[in-house]
């Protein structure tokens, strides 16, 4: 049986079951067991360093005050993380009070599947107003704003992205390495293109992969995936189609998966990719900089703007309907997004660009403050100039299905192993064996 949505899921179970909203909660009545649903341990370990009075018990268990905390925690691969949320979520209702979900997390690509339900709570209804918000960017808080304009999770990160660089590529090629020199290189798509012929002319590819700069455009659409229940398939998505499979006839990249050996190969001096795409997770934590003889080692990335601001990334905190702590939800998602000192420490101590404008320019100004893995290069001025124009007007509870399916099916186009218009079938299929209710996309010129 396939799938259903969700949204249309939840919609069913409400009619059938009412959830006690949390304002219906007194504190002294509040649970003893705080559930908290994730992927990783990412919120857990920022908790247990930042959060006052949070005491380690286990690696999924923890202590605030005479409350115990469980991290349930279960890996993203395979769709496992939202089918054990779904289930939980769908049980909320008749769950014994230990057992309820009191907070969970979401990732933006998936977002309005939970934001657009029942089971997200506004977090007004928990008592953090505009005030408490206000240094947050705005683009983190759309994301998370219902289809009646209602906001119902925070984060405590903002996830803007660069262009990442290698140094000694950029030096040889372009005759500095300087952020202000490879800007003037990569400052459009034109020019990033006669940039990507000198890199093939030196014996480089520009990026490690078609998919490297995929986001930028999919950050940039001006429609929706899903317009009237049919699917879309934007302007600027077929740029990115026309980009990619030139860049791949000239040998300018490769159609390497993200996260694949090959695509992770550019991480090492060895690998002949001049650059990346993405936030400061990626160089900070996922780009081998932790391992001996990696271009991260040895410091040697940089960043700058690069020819379009977007983001990638983020991880939102919701607190679920139903919870018996919505106090304790109320002040854990307040002081982990909303209190300067602790958005300063973890930008310090974790490497991540926080989501508090104000620390995050202070930042900026610091002469002290840098990244080892880019050569000491102080990055947050070029995060800085992209954030505020991020726009995402045209997100939908369809991006990850549709921008994964996308990716998979032009592979095969860019590889030869298909026509455009085949490429385009595979891609209906695909969405539409995962969104059943919708129609396919009608097929636009491929040049």
């Amino acid at each position: 049986m396939k799938r259903k949505a969700l949204s249309m899921i939840l919609a069913t179970a409400m009619v059938a079951a009412t959830i006690v909203p949390a304002t219906a909660v007194n504190a002294e009545e509040e649970g003893k067991v705080l559930n908290i649903y994730c992927w990783n341990d990412e919120f857990t370990t920022r908790v247990q360093d930042c959060y006052p009075g949070y005491e380690v018990v286990d690696a999924t268990h923890g202590k605030i005050g005479d409350v115990d905390v469980v991290w349930n925690s279960t890996p993203n691969q395979d769709n496992a993380y939202q089918n054990a949320l779904d289930t939980a979520l769908l049980g909320q209702a008749d769950a014994a009070a230990d057992d309820k979900v009191d907070m969970f997390l979401i990732e933006a690509d998936y977002a309005l599947k939970y934001i657009d339900s029942e089971y997200a709570m506004p977090i007004a209804d928990l008592g953090i107003t505009d005030d408490d918000t206000a240094s947050q960017f705005q683009y983190t808080k759309d994301i998370v704003t219902d289809a009646n304009g209602v906001l119902k999770g925070l984060s405590w990160q903002a996830c803007p992205s660069v262009l990442i660089y290698r140094r000694d590529i950029a030096t040889e090629v372009l005759g500095s390495d300087d952020p202000e020199t490879v800007q003037a290189a990569v400052s459009d798509w034109d020019t990033f293109m006669a940039t990507a012929a000198q890199m093939k002319e030196a014996g480089y590819q520009m990026t490690a992969s078609c998919d490297d700069p995929f986001r930028v455009f999919s950050n940039n659409v001006t429609s929706k995936w899903v317009e009237d229940g049919k699917i879309n398939i934007d302007e600027n998505i077929m740029n990115w189609v026309k980009m990619a499979k030139e860049m791949v006839d000239n040998g300018y990249t490769t159609t390497a998966g993200l996260w694949s050996d090959d695509w992770s190969k550019g991480f090492y001096p060895d690998g002949n990719a001049f650059c990346y795409f993405g936030p400061a997770w990626l160089f900070d934590f996922s780009m081998a900089a932790d391992t001996e003889g990696s271009i991260g080692y040895d410091g040697g990335w940089a960043v700058t703007e690069g020819p379009q601001p977007f983001f990638w990334g983020g991880t939102w905190i919701c607190g679920a309907a139903g919870t018996d702590n919505p106090t304790l939800v109320a002040d854990i998602m307040k002081t982990m997004t909303c209190n300067a000192d602790v958005m300063t420490t973890i930008a310090t101590e974790k490497n991540d660009f926080v989501n508090n404008q104000g620390v995050m320019e202070g930042l900026a100004e610091d002469e002290n403050f840098g990244d080892a893995i880019l050569g000491g290069q102080n990055p947050i001025s070029m995060f800085l100039a992209g954030v505020g124009t991020i726009d995402m007007s045209n997100i939908s509870n369809y991006d990850q299905g549709c921008n994964e399916a996308f990716q998979n099916a032009m592979h095969n186009y860019f590889d030869g192993n298909a026509t455009f218009e085949e490429a385009i079938d595979l891609f209906n299929k695909a969405v539409i064996e995962k969104y059943p209710e919708l129609s396919p996309a009608d097929v636009p010129a491929a040049e």
